[in-house]
């Protein structure tokens, strides 16, 4: 497929790691040329020699990928796009105007598909066939954990999944914090938090146990994490997290509607001239039996003084 691994794009950049297996990869070294990925500076090209097109990029650009790459989408493209609050609708309303019956699928994944550890949820869309949804889940599940969801539910995906990994990072880095605080070396908290992490989470998964047993499995009567539970149940923590994902997912609901109403700021339309986006974001193309590409692009900001 084809991949930008701009900073700018951090969900396009771990996915390309990912699916290449290389989570500290350089793009723009040789590293990945030796793994049959090609270089290129046009979006037009790469659509021309791919099938499956991952529209990686920030809401307020998608309407400039379209406008560009939608003279040569053909009905054998699938159009994925990753854009939050985007939905499949406005993007087959765009490129309706080139192609009658585009095949588009909407999709939420996060950061953690660098490691092969990811959550992506898809919805298909009108002129999408079954197959084409399991050609995405086959692609995704090769970078962790994907299903099917209704369109719907995506925006909630977002708050929760999407987001995920940034909760995880700050609590994790609050737990360090705690540790250093009562002695620890700062690398070793890291360490120690981040495998409690990890192995709260493999043992979630590989039981059927709900969290809140675990949880009390953990605790003893009288003992040290009970103590500790009760001050983050002072501090509000699970409304903490509760109102956290609300507010990802009301934000995304507020991007869809920009995104619907094509409301963008001058200063987005300056910063996003394709010409632009082609010199300071080259895609990258991955040789394969299934072609597949990724589109990323800077995101807009204003210009600083």
């Amino acid at each position: 497929g084809c991949r930008d691994f701009h900073p700018g794009s951090s969900v396009g950049n771990a996915f390309a790691r990912g699916t290449c297996g290389r989570p500290r990869w350089n793009p723009r070294t040789g590293g990945p040329r030796k793994m049959g990925v090609n270089f290129t500076v046009s979006n037009k090209d790469t659509v021309k020699s791919s099938d499956v097109l991952f529209l990686a990029v920030k809401p307020p650009i998608i309407p400039f990928i379209l406008e560009e790459v939608g003279p040569d989408i053909e009905p054998r493209h699938i159009v994925v796009s990753c854009a939050a609050g985007v939905t499949i609708s406005s993007i087959e309303k765009k490129l309706s105007t080139f192609c009658p019956t585009p095949k588009v699928i909407r999709c939420m994944t996060n950061t953690p598909v660098v490691v092969r550890e990811g959550a992506t949820v898809y919805a298909t869309g009108t002129h999408a066939d079954v197959e084409d949804g399991k050609l995405l889940e086959q692609l995704m599940a090769s970078v962790g954990f994907c299903t099917e969801v209704e369109e719907d539910l995506i925006n909630a995906v977002t708050g929760l999944s999407g987001s995920g990994p940034a909760y995880a990072f700050t609590a994790l880095d609050a737990l360090a914090d705690g540790g250093v605080k009562m002695g620890l070396p700062r690398r070793l908290a890291v360490r120690l938090g981040a495998q409690a992490l990890l192995g709260a989470a493999k043992m979630l998964l590989e039981s059927e146990q709900h969290p809140g047993q675990l949880k009390d499995n953990v605790c003893s009567p009288g003992g040290a994490t009970i103590h500790a539970l009760h001050f983050l149940e002072s501090g509000g923590f699970r409304s903490l997290l509760i109102n956290a994902v609300e507010a990802s997912c009301i934000r995304t609901r507020e991007l869809q509607h920009l995104a619907d109403q094509e409301k963008i700021s001058p200063a987005a339309i300056k910063k996003t001239l394709l010409d632009k986006v082609k010199l300071e974001s080259p895609s990258l193309t991955m040789a394969s039996a299934s072609k597949v590409s990724l589109f990323t692009s800077k995101s807009p900001s204003s210009k600083k003084n």
